[in-house]
């Protein structure tokens, strides 16, 4: 075996090599910024914690109906949502946010848990109730919200 097909092999090598090197270290200086979610993936508790929480965390999307529901952030002070009370609930085919204003209740954001979908299209208000359905493989939830003394909540089935 000659010379020249020895040293193309060992070029080649040491070329992949340093291309790997390279490589890698762009990925380390870069860091989550190439592959990452902003802010980091949540679980189901992360999130749940975060919708209980009086500041929204940044990332979290508004979310779903359950009795367990929490309380989110109140609205801003501008425009006519100033005096709306607003409350996140959770089921586990989905999230949604809704209001009280003096329209009535109004759904504000509602978001399907994954493996879900929202079917058909939410009835968003204001009206004296709204509703979302969430539908997937593991069943179908139902959330009806209506206002109760100036909040939403959710109302129960029988």
């Amino acid at each position: 075996m000659g010379r020249r097909p020895i040293l193309a092999a060992v070029g080649w090598l040491a070329t992949t090599v340093a291309a790997t090197l390279v490589g890698l270290g762009a990925i380390r200086l870069v860091g989550d910024g190439i592959t990452g979610t902003p802010g980091g993936v949540l679980d189901q508790r992360e999130v749940a914690r975060a919708l209980a929480s009086p500041e929204p965390a940044p990332g979290v999307p508004s979310g779903g109906p359950t009795p367990t529901a929490a309380a989110a952030s109140p609205p801003p002070t501008r425009g006519p949502t100033a005096t709306a009370a607003r409350r996140s609930f959770v089921t586990p085919g989905g999230t949604a946010v809704a209001e009280c204003g003096p329209a009535g209740v109004r759904l504000v954001t509602w978001s399907p848990a994954q493996g879900y979908r929202a079917k058909d299209t939410p009835d968003r208000g204001p009206d004296d109730h709204v509703e979302v359905r969430f539908e997937g493989s593991a069943g179908e939830y139902e959330l009806k919200l209506r206002c109760v003394g100036g909040r939403p909540v959710a109302e129960t089935h029988d």
